[in-house]
């Protein structure tokens, strides 16, 4: 008789720890905003022309995606894994962190200390065609 007891207790006691607490899902709101691209950039493996685009981004999926909407020209949509995040308490305005390789511009990063968070992007993959025309100029070279 104690042990039902303890386990009805145990189990009412779990059921109202879990309805009252807030997850952190039901917490946050989408992050949403605008930018504009000047020029065409790489965007994990996306190639994102240059335009005017509306973003938004939330953790409530398996994986944290940024979906982008082009809103001038031609209509498109990307989705962007994003990965990683940090906190940021800066007061800089938000912003786009562009780095420059051999294949081109690609974003490394979205600043958005509004948000009190900075989202950071894989560089883009070199792809097959690219590796094996940089083993062949190896080799031949020797």
């Amino acid at each position: 008789m104690i042990s039902i007891r303890k386990f009805a207790y145990a189990a009412l006691l779990a059921t109202a720890a879990l309805n009252f607490a807030p997850t952190k899902a039901s917490a946050e709101e989408p992050v949403k905003g605008k930018f504009t691209l000047t020029h065409d950039v790489m965007w994990g493996n996306a190639k994102i022309p240059a335009g005017e685009y509306q973003f938004s981004y939330t953790t409530a999926g398996v994986s944290p995606v940024m979906v982008l909407s082009k809103v001038s020209g031609a209509p498109a949509g990307y989705m962007v894994l994003v990965s990683a995040t940090d906190e940021v308490t800066s007061s800089a305005s938000s912003h786009l962190v562009v780095e420059t390789s051999a294949d081109g511009r690609y974003v490394s990063e979205m600043q958005l200390p509004e948000f009190g968070m900075a989202l950071e992007f894989s560089a883009p993959r070199v792809t097959v065609k690219q590796v094996a025309k940089a083993a062949i100029g190896a080799s031949a070279g020797q």
